[in-house]
């Protein structure tokens, strides 16, 4: 199968979605529809959550169980062959971290990423140094091998900010620890800080910063998150609901329900309201980057 652009998590996404409105449609909770299939509720929630690719024959068998019409299951088990298009990032194989080519899928589809970090700056807008010394840390005692393996798949994930067709559009918000914290030592801080600036002057890309003298704002309350949105369809409607991801230290956390959406899409405009403009942001980063080559 020819590997299309945002591989199997979108339509694993859209799969699950459609299994799931029938399922409820049939009035049946998961655990009495894994029960007709003989299947375990784990593999169930991965399946309506768009965890996992499914074969035909599987979404033929939940299809009849639910009781859809003989189109729509046609529909979903061609849907269910494109749950096994793999996306560039499966070449990292093993160095990727469990589960998270589901997010590299979603934000490789995405056509605008908002998000706000406390401490560290987005893997998006990392340098190679900066990404090597949090890979080091968090995994304690990695080979090289995977150090350099991790390292480049998050250089190659940035590609998609300079893309000559429809890069997406980038909003960051970032409290000023996270320009103050000395990771990795004065060189890698400064080299990360005017990277920063750099990216920042791309006119899709829009960095603010929060000074600390802000004091208590939604960002203190909320954490890191990013908010993902999708290309519309055609007539306007939404290709993929727009997804808010929290990245946890044991993994990471989708919301998609309208509701939550709403939340975090009100925070965020909350935090980027306090923040400075972006001139200001480049030129406190400018200062502090100064600070950490001066020691």
């Amino acid at each position: 199968m020819t590997e299309g652009p945002t591989g199997s998590t979108v339509p694993r996404r859209q799969l699950g979605r459609n299994l799931r409105d029938l399922r409820n449609r049939a009035r049946l909770t998961v655990r009495a529809a894994a029960k007709k299939l003989e299947w375990s509720e784990a593999k169930m929630w991965r399946i309506e959550t768009g965890q996992t690719p499914l074969r035909s024959l599987d979404v033929q068998a939940m299809c009849m169980v639910y009781g859809a019409p003989a189109d729509l299951t046609e529909a979903l088990m061609g849907l269910a062959k494109e749950t096994k298009a793999r996306g560039w990032w499966h070449a990292y194989g093993d160095v990727i971290p469990e589960g998270f080519d589901v997010y590299v899928g979603l934000e490789e589809a995405a056509s605008s990423l908002s998000t706000y970090e406390s401490d560290l700056v987005p893997g998006l807008l990392q340098t190679v140094g900066y990404a090597s010394e949090i890979t080091r840390t968090h995994i304690r005692g990695i080979s090289e091998g995977d150090l350099d393996g991790r390292v480049r798949l998050r250089m190659e994930r940035q590609a998609l900010l300079t893309r000559p067709t429809d890069p997406v559009a980038l909003r960051v918000v970032l409290n000023e620890s996270v320009v103050l914290r000395p990771i990795g030592g004065p060189e890698v801080m400064v080299e990360q800080l005017a990277h920063l600036v750099y990216m920042s002057e791309l006119p899709n890309v829009e960095i603010r910063m929060v000074p600390l003298a802000v004091g208590m704002h939604a960002g203190v309350v909320s954490g890191p998150f990013l908010i993902l949105r999708f290309p519309a369809n055609a007539d306007g409607s939404e290709s993929e609901p727009p997804t808010v991801y929290a990245d946890g230290y044991t993994g990471g956390l989708y919301l998609d329900k309208p509701k939550e959406v709403e939340q975090y899409d009100a925070a965020f405009q909350k935090i980027w309201d306090v923040a400075l403009d972006e001139q200001a942001s480049r030129r406190l980063i400018a200062e502090v980057a100064g600070r950490h080559e001066n020691g």
